[in-house]
Formats: structure tokens, sequence, C-alpha cells
């Protein structure tokens, strides 16, 4: 069974998990997110973009 899981909804699930369990503060989950608003909207943004899918298909192929 092949579970897709959306990029956003998995890095949002991570820093939920770091401001319950290591104390990241609201302010903290705030800048994270207008950084993450402002990068996507930079010329860098494809090669991000490129650089998660090659990853997510590298880790897609390891047989386990």
């Amino acid at each position: 069974m092949i579970l897709n899981i959306s990029g956003v909804v998995l890095l949002g699930v991570i820093v939920f998990l770091f401001f319950r369990k290591d104390g990241l503060k609201a302010s903290h989950c705030i800048v994270v997110t207008l950084f993450g608003f402002y990068l996507a909207s930079t010329g860098i943004a494809p090669s991000i973009t490129a650089g998660g899918e090659s990853l997510a298909s590298l880790l897609g192929g390891i047989k386990f």
C-alpha cells in the first residue's frame, strides 16, 4: 500500500510536534510560516520543489 502525504501537511505536523514537545513558541511558528510563504514567492522556489520531489522519489524507491 502506498501512502501519499502532502509535504505541507507533513511539515505542519513536524512544526506542531516541535510546538508541543520541544517548547517552540507560537511566535516561532508564525515566523516559520511567514518565512515559508515568502520563500515560495522567490526565484529559488522551483529548485526547492525539485529537490523535494527528488528526495521523495529517492525515499519512495527504497525497498525493505
